[in-house]
């Protein structure tokens, strides 16, 4: 195990220790996120640390957490926000990784602390030492948070032991946290030497009275340490960083002085005048993050509660499945074990040549082989290809082979032909013969899938039309369009009795019953160039010869493509301001045209004659949407009551939320830009639909709505494989539910046991690990040889040891020193400066009175 890890991540709290301490001393005023910005900018530069390590394999674990103020989160997964820095209890957690390998630390610092919060500080100091300890070779793991109990107990702290989170820490290694190596209660996996384990023991909610006022407060403390064989102690690698109470507790309040603080003769007015509006700001922050918390609580409460229904739900549906697959059932379309080229010898056409042949009227390919001309129908042939060496041709033919092969299922002793090869010295023949192979195949493919669709498709009900007054929205385009040559051209969507029939002018009709409708929308044009009408059906239609569940009319508000003159336009040019005016017109009468139509359908149609339907045209919340990729491009993604829509590209995005079972947010941290969208169906045999790159800034927008919607989601900081997902939950739902369902994606869980912590950090962290027992197993292989060739190679590469950090480490200068440094520095450097000057005035003198070599040289 790299020990550069452990160096480059205690190195970093010095900084922050240093800054710290400068900054509560000048009253600034800094934001927890901008001082976590300045500890990672120092770790990416390893001389600003004073560490001799290569800058290239040293990287952050996570974004360093910086907290204060009375509300903390002691998980790795929380983040820096955006309030002040408080001079009350500061936790700050940093992470490192060098050549991959994971080191953590994590320190608290007490400004002004009371009596109270020393006690319990140095009742969890000696706790963490009883779990260190606790972790020798051969025990199990749970030993650890057995003895951080029974320390806090015999320090006569017990209260805090209901304060303390779910586990004191995890192992580590290549992955930052190993989900299956937790410190916790039940863990009995056993410890092995060369493992290392982040202890991490720490207390939250923890109340104390300052000044008449109660303050809530937390305290953490978190070191790597390694496991060493033969039982002996366990090394704290992190030790050079130190955690004494006289190491983390400032006092710089002066209390005799306390009492003179209103008066005002003692200190100018601005400083009390300041204090005031600290306090002030402070309360109104504090307001304002009251009401985050609660709706956090809230959202936290409501993910709990989904949990168990839609576990409930999914097992309710493998086990459906599962029965429908017991009882069998025939597959649509014709199987290709069904088809047959000939039926008798006596139906093969008589040919003269052996030499391959393409029977066109029986879909067939006639081989000659030993004499004999052997048909092969065109659907068990895969591709042919044709191969020219010199003045001969060689044919290949490839025949569909394969566990995928329908024919292999139903004849599993039989013996499959994979491919033929055929050598002739004519090579125009086997071009036109490979050519014709390709078309045919080409064209009988086509024609089965469009039989396989068509199978498929519910029989529709006729169109009624209407006799009395119809509606009618004119002049619009449909998607997708019929097809065909010639020019496009609008139609018009009529509403009948039963019914929406578009009609084109060239005869076209469509025709889409309401009782096939299952989600309808309108989308008026704001932003966009069209203004259309969409429906979603239950059971898919032809158009063009294709299966669509998707159908929608639109108009276009202004032309999409416009010409663009030699002549420059001004700014307050009348023609151009017309043009603009009367787009704008253009736009209103179309929007108003739209939503009368509309408005008509839903009081005069639906809601009269087909109320039972409960159809309803939603209209997307604009408010509410995103950008993203859902398809091949980035489109601007909209909710609405019940879906979740992207109307205006093509192909058109329609997600019904009903229908979903849970949503799955990968690449969530890491200070990403972009996060991706998985929405896993109940139905679990679809594919997952992915929306990609969404702007990271719309996260808490797609948490707010999932959550209203009760949709369970997760958080991941990878994109997992959900076909292998997905197949291995199809295949083994009692594992699954042993398993704890869908709570494998809570990364930051304990092993499907719901946190009751925050939410929102649960399962960012853990994507960084393993969403399956794999990634916890993998540092088990790790042997101690291999762990001790690691140090060397590291220590060598950064041409220092451990000892050589230590000592730098202790030796580090304090600001008044490093002052006096940075004026020496430039006091030498003006010098250095000025010499370089008075030689450039020479050599220039002499070049030019000499114009020698050095005068050529700048000339050429």
């Amino acid at each position: 195990m790299s020990r550069s890890a452990y160096n480059s991540a205690c190195s970093q709290m010095p900084t922050y220790k240093a800054c710290n301490v400068g900054i509560i001393d000048e009253e600034k005023k800094v934001k927890h996120s901008k001082l976590s910005e300045e500890i990672e900018q120092v770790l990416a530069d390893p001389q600003k640390i004073q560490v001799k390590l290569t800058a290239a394999n040293l990287d952050i674990a996570y974004a360093p957490i910086v907290q204060s103020g009375g509300q903390y989160d002691l998980k790795v997964s929380a983040a820096s926000d955006d309030r002040r820095l408080e001079y009350d209890v500061i936790l700050c957690s940093l992470g490192a990784r060098y050549s991959m390998y994971c080191a953590n630390i994590a320190r608290t610092f007490l400004v002004d602390p009371v009596k109270q919060q020393e006690e319990e500080y140095k009742a969890l100091l000696q706790a963490q030492e009883t779990a260190i300890n606790a972790l020798v070779e051969g025990a199990p793991m749970s030993a650890a948070m057995a003895a951080v109990v029974k320390a806090l107990q015999d320090a006569k702290q017990g209260h805090l032991v209901e304060h303390l989170p779910k586990n004191v820490g995890f192992g580590m290694g290549l992955e930052f946290r190993e989900a299956i190596n937790l410190l916790k209660p039940g863990n009995e996996r056993r410890v092995a030497a060369g493992m290392v384990f982040n202890v991490a023991v720490g207390v939250s909610g923890l109340e104390v009275k300052i000044g008449g006022k109660p303050r809530s407060y937390a305290l953490l403390v978190a070191d790597t340490v390694v496991v060493k064989p033969g039982g002996a102690t366990p090394e704290v690698l992190t030790a050079a960083c130190n955690k004494a109470w006289s190491d983390v507790a400032y006092f710089f309040k002066d209390e005799e002085a306390e009492p003179a603080v209103p008066v005002k003769a003692e200190r100018p007015g601005r400083d009390h005048s300041n204090v005031a509006n600290k306090k002030t700001n402070l309360r109104s922050e504090d307001q304002t993050f009251k009401v985050q918390e609660e709706q956090r609580r809230k959202q936290k409460e409501n993910q709990e509660d989904l949990l168990k229904r839609v576990n409930e739900e999914t097992l309710r549906v493998l086990r459906h499945n599962q029965d429908e697959n017991n009882q069998g059932g025939s597959g649509a379309g014709r199987q290709v074990s069904e088809v047959v080229a000939y039926r008798s010898i006596s139906d093969m056409p008589s040919v003269r040549d052996l030499a391959i042949q393409v029977d066109q009227k029986k879909e067939s390919v006639l081989v000659p082989i030993y004499g004999v001309m052997v048909p092969f129908h065109i659907l068990t042939i895969k591709n042919a290809t044709n191969n020219q060496d010199g003045d001969h041709a060689y044919i290949r033919l490839n025949f569909n082979f394969g566990p995928g092969f329908e024919p292999g299922t139903c004849y599993p002793n039989a013996v499959f032909l994979k491919e033929l090869s055929f050598r002739t010295s004519d090579t125009r023949h086997a071009v036109r013969v490979v050519q014709e192979i390709k078309v045919l195949r080409s064209n009988v493919s086509q024609r089965e899938r469009e039989q396989a669709e068509r199978a498929t498709l519910v029989q529709q009900e006729r169109l009624v039309k209407s006799k009395g007054r119809m509606y009618t929205l004119p002049d619009v385009w449909i998607r997708p369009n019929f097809g065909g040559k010639g020019r496009k051209v609008t139609g018009q969507l009529e509403a009948h009795s039963n019914g929406f029939r578009y009609s084109s002018p060239k005869g076209e009709t469509l025709d889409i019953m309401y009782r096939n409708i299952k989600h309808a929308f309108y989308q008026p044009a704001e932003n966009e160039m069209i203004c259309l009408v969409h429906f979603h059906l239950i059971n898919p239609i032809m158009v063009a010869k294709k299966k669509t569940q998707d159908v929608q009319c639109y108009a276009e508000v202004m032309d999409s493509v416009q010409t663009l003159d030699a002549g420059r336009r001004s700014m307050y040019d009348p023609d151009e301001i017309e043009e603009e005016q009367r787009e704008r017109e253009q736009r209103n009468k179309i929007n108003k045209i739209f939503q009368q139509f509309v408005r008509r359908i839903q009081q005069d149609v639906w809601e009269r004659d087909f109320g039972d339907l409960n159809l309803e045209f939603e209209i997307p919340f604009r408010e509410l949407g995103f950008h993203g990729v859902p398809h091949k491009s980035t489109a601007f993604i909209m909710p609405t009551v019940n879906c979740l829509v992207e109307l205006v590209e093509s192909p058109a995005t329609v997600v019904a939320m009903p229908a979903v079972a849970i949503v799955n947010l990968e690449r969530v941290g890491f200070n990403l830009r972009n996060f991706d969208m998985v929405i896993v169906f109940k139905d679990l045999t679809k594919d997952v639909f992915r929306i990609d790159a969404i702007p990271s800034q719309s996260l808490d927008t797609v948490r707010e709505w999932l959550s209203s919607m009760d949709i369970k989601f997760y958080e991941n900081k990878v994109n997992l494989n959900w076909k292998q997902v997905l197949k291995s939950i199809v295949d083994d739902p009692e594992a699954f539910e042993a398993d704890g369902g869908w709570s494998f994606l809570d990364m930051e869980g304990d092993s499907g046991e719901e946190e009751e912590e925050s939410e929102e950090g649960d399962p960012e962290f853990q994507a960084d690990g393993d969403d399956s027992e794999d990634a916890g197993a993998s540092s088990e292989d790790f042997s101690d040889s291999d762990d001790e060739s690691l140090v060397d190679s590291d220590e060598a590469e950064g041409e220092g040891s451990e000892e050589e950090d230590e000592e730098e480490e202790e030796e580090g200068k304090d600001w008044e020193e490093l002052e006096e440094e940075a004026k020496r520095d430039d006091r030498e450097r003006h010098v250095s400066d000025d010499e370089e000057e008075n030689r450039r005035s020479k050599q220039k003198r002499k070049g030019g009175s000499g114009g020698g070599r050095d005068a050529k040289r700048s000339r050429r």
